[in-house]
C-alpha cells in the first residue's frame, strides 16, 4: 500500500491518485481539502486582477502554498 503526506497539513493520503485525491502544485504535494482551501483563499484575489496574467497567478499560487506550509494550514 502506498501513502503520501500532504506538505501543508501533514495528513497521510492513502492510495494517492494524482489529480484525484492529491495535487502536485508548486513542487509540493497537497491533499484535496488543502487544495479546496487554497482555491477559496485566492478566488477573490484572482477575480479582481485585470488583465489576467499567468505568471502572476503562478507566483500567487506558489507564495500561498509556501505560507501555508510554514503555518501548517491555509
Amino acid at each position: 500500500m502506498k501513502t503520501l503526506t500532504c506538505d501543508v497539513c501533514k495528513q497521510n493520503i492513502q492510495q494517492p491518485v494524482m489529480s484525484r485525491n492529491y495535487f502536485h502544485m508548486a513542487h509540493r504535494d497537497i491533499c484535496e481539502s488543502c487544495k479546496d482551501s487554497l482555491e477559496l483563499q485566492i478566488k477573490p484575489v484572482v477575480r479582481t486582477k485585470s488583465p489576467f496574467d499567468y505568471q502572476w497567478y503562478n507566483k500567487l499560487i506558489k507564495d500561498s502554498i509556501e505560507k501555508a506550509v510554514e503555518k501548517g494550514k491555509f
